[in-house]
């Protein structure tokens, strides 16, 4: 079966980092664009990132650009989210995903998500 399983979350001060990752098994994962969300309290679903499945392109959301860094090992079958210079802002569950090989970019596998808490 598919399964994605975050990790790495935590409490943080603002301005120090945070590295979160995703283990992904039950897939060829080598062949899957991957993607973070995040949901702070209260709110929707916000797009956070995106790497293509070779990891040689990444799109990021312009409130984490500059800040957030996504990657992935394709030989360990894990996706990564590299978070510098947190804000208080950036308190969310985060949650990788998996796009769809069908066309319209769907995400339709989504692991349980981590917390992060950025606060001082």
């Amino acid at each position: 079966e598919v399964q994605l399983v975050e990790s790495g979350g935590g409490l943080v001060q603002p301005g120090e980092s945070l590295r979160l990752s995703c283990a992904a098994s039950g897939f060829t994962f080598s062949t899957y664009d991957m993607t973070w969300v995040r949901q702070a309290p209260g709110k929707g679903l916000e797009w956070v990132s995106v790497v293509d499945s070779s990891g040689s392109y990444t799109y990021y959301a312009d409130s984490v650009k500059s800040r957030f860094t996504i990657s992935r090992d394709n030989a360990k079958n894990a996706l990564y989210l590299q978070m510098n210079s947190l804000k208080t802002e950036d308190t969310a569950v985060y949650y990788c995903a998996r796009d769809s090989l069908v066309a319209g970019r769907a995400l339709d596998a989504w692991g349980q998500g981590t917390l992060v808490t950025v606060s001082s």
